[in-house]
């Protein structure tokens, strides 16, 4: 993930409510997801095996997520499973078609997410962080970012 990329993500989770932090995290889980596949197309097994355990990493935020005394979460962490079983199956194999069908899970997840997402209007999720307001500038294609109070006290107040 390039640093731009990971600037975007944190960005964006700063700003996040429940909903969209589960979309976003699904992306992140694409993005791995097609490094993962690039490094095999390259025969990098060491990329291919950092991109997975990326994956993973992602997967376990989404199961810990998870609130079990829902039906459908217990259904969703069957699936998580699933894909924890298919990641294995990737790493130790060196296979590509397990990847896969990972990616196309998760495609239908992140999709189903993007619908929920207009339908929940609670707040972001953290509170207390600076407010970045970005749009173009008087120069041609430039891109400004402008936070506002930088000295505010974003800690804990005792």
């Amino acid at each position: 993930m390039t640093k731009e990329l990971k600037q975007e993500f944190t960005l964006r989770i700063t700003q996040a409510n429940k909903t969209q932090l589960i979309t976003i995290l699904y992306e992140m889980v694409l993005l791995y997801l097609k490094e993962a596949k690039d490094a095999f197309d390259e025969e990098d097994k060491t990329a291919y095996k950092a991109a997975i355990r990326k994956v993973r990493g992602c997967m376990d935020e989404l199961m810990a997520s998870l609130h079990p005394e829902y039906e459908l979460a217990r259904n969703l962490l069957q699936l998580y499973l699933y894909i924890g079983r298919e990641l294995t199956q990737a790493d130790l194999h060196f296979q590509k078609e397990h990847l896969e069908h990972v990616e196309f899970i998760i495609e239908k997840l992140h999709a189903a997410y993007r619908q929920i997402e207009g339908q929940d209007t609670s707040g972001p999720v953290m509170g207390n962080t600076q407010t970045v307001y970005a749009g173009l500038t008087y120069g041609r294609n430039t891109l400004t970012e402008n936070i506002t109070d930088p000295a505010a006290n974003r800690g804990f107040c005792v």
